[in-house]
């Protein structure tokens, strides 16, 4: 049996379940629903005519320079995901300005926008 096949136990403290996941079926059914759609948490029709297509035309490859994920000059995979970016989606809404502009993006491959989301993110996989 391999590493990511081994069971254990929930990772919400206290929880007695086991799981081959970070939490089991009820907890991540619980953090699905605090977290709300993605329309509720403001990707609607702009986002996906607007944002996404602008930052996936400006950045074909993902531009991550992380060192956190292994490396330190541009990643290179194909992208796959519009990452708001130096801002996140909240922090340009509370500063005014407009979170569908693409010029507010990055382009992410879809490793290096987990491993970012469970890291730096509220609410993220690893918090």
């Amino acid at each position: 049996m391999s590493k990511s096949q081994r069971w254990r136990v929930c990772s919400v403290p206290r929880c007695p379940e086991y799981t081959q996941h970070g939490k089991c079926d009820e907890h991540r059914r619980q953090a699905e629903q605090q977290r709300g759609s993605a329309r509720q948490r403001g990707y609607g029709r702009e986002h996906e005519t607007r944002f996404r297509p602008g930052v996936l035309a400006k950045h074909p490859t993902c531009v991550c320079t992380e060192h956190e994920h292994g490396h330190g000059q541009p990643c290179g995979r194909p992208t796959e995901h519009a990452d708001h970016y130096p801002y996140d989606r909240r922090a340009l809404v509370a500063a005014g300005l407009d979170p569908n502009d693409p010029r507010y993006g990055r382009g992410l491959c879809g490793p290096c926008h987990s491993s970012h989301t469970a890291t730096e993110q509220p609410g993220g996989w690893n918090r």
